[in-house]
């Protein structure tokens, strides 16, 4: 049988947020919004350990989270703060410190993303990267609608020979939610996607990313609609 490998979590977490402020320790139908992501994380047997890189270490323990046997909190160096700073340069910083056979990446800002999702990603991307097929996963929506370009020309269909969506070609949006790689993939491009990456469709419903008010309150609006049909808030 083989060995297990060793996964790590990474979940960077600043204390400033340019378009909601504060968003990432703003109460979120009842928890802060980081901990909906990090209690998801640590229900996953498979993750060996979390690794917060923050400039929030005192906001983080105000709200009760500190250092354990299972969550690192890693203070971010001053050079990669802010908000222009690419976030590769904040996973480089950790790849290079924090040893691991996986690296899996997610944001404060997926709080619907499930424990199932997170499992299923991985068994894939174990099973693919075991035979040589992938270097990297990362988690997509697949879209069928009519594209248009600014100036009203069609991007990927024939108004003149229209077809039912369902039948157009699918294309894939990187949803951010989920990233699945490994220190080697990281080197070989600076970033979280390798030179051989597979996609993986999540649900449509976890794949809801906070960026602006508006994604708030969605995800909002979803949150109570998924704890009212399914009894749960997870």
């Amino acid at each position: 049988m083989s060995k297990k490998p060793y996964i790590v979590a990474l979940l960077p977490m600043k204390a400033n947020s340019e378009r909601v402020q504060g968003k990432n320790f703003r109460d979120f139908c009842g928890r802060p919004l980081f901990r909906w992501i990090l209690d998801t994380l640590l229900a996953v047997e498979e993750i060996d350990r979390i690794v917060i890189n923050t400039d929030a270490r005192g906001i983080l323990a105000r709200n009760g989270l500190v250092d354990t046997d299972r969550v690192l909190i890693r203070d971010r160096r001053a050079e990669i703060c802010g908000d222009l700073v690419s976030m590769n340069l904040v996973l480089a910083d950790d790849v290079a410190n924090i040893p691991a056979d996986i690296y899996l990446m997610t944001h404060t800002t997926n709080p619907l993303l499930s424990v199932e999702t997170i499992r299923g990603a991985i068994r894939l991307f174990e099973d693919a990267r075991t035979a040589g097929a992938t270097d990297s996963l990362f988690t997509v929506d697949r879209i069928q609608t009519r594209f248009y370009h600014a100036d009203c020309t069609p991007v990927n269909h024939d108004p003149d020979n229209l077809i039912r969506t369902q039948d157009l070609e699918p294309w894939f949006e990187e949803n951010s939610n989920l990233y699945l790689f490994t220190r080697e993939s990281f080197a070989r491009t600076k970033a979280r996607i390798g030179k051989q990456p597979m996609m993986y469709e999540s649900p449509r419903f976890e794949s809801i990313d906070i960026d602006d008010q508006q994604d708030w309150d969605f995800a909002v609006i979803a949150a109570r609609y998924h704890s009212d049909t399914k009894g749960t808030t997870q």
